[in-house]
């Protein structure tokens, strides 16, 4: 399949063309930083971005929402969200 894009720069603003399945882990960091992460299925995610020293917890993320954050880890102790998907 021909790809009409190849020839512009992926920037954080164009859309994901590498999206993987994220499995929360304490220590572990995301395999590649996303530019988002889709939450199938709400809850709460904790999660450290790509530039932060310390967690961030994200309370009540509605199912099918899309955050908008450059993610380094998403852990596993008090994240209840599940089906995340990474926008890389």
């Amino acid at each position: 399949m021909a790809d009409m894009f190849a020839a512009f720069a992926d920037t954080p603003l164009a859309p994901a063309s590498a999206p993987y399945m994220v499995t929360p882990h304490d220590s572990t960091a995301l395999p590649a930083v996303p530019k988002a992460l889709y939450v199938g299925t709400g809850g709460t995610i904790v999660l450290r971005g790509m530039a932060g020293s310390t967690d961030v917890t994200f309370r009540n993320v509605a199912n099918g929402q899309i955050i908008d954050v450059r993610a380094s880890h998403v852990r596993a102790t008090g994240t209840t969200a599940t089906d995340i998907v990474a926008l890389a």
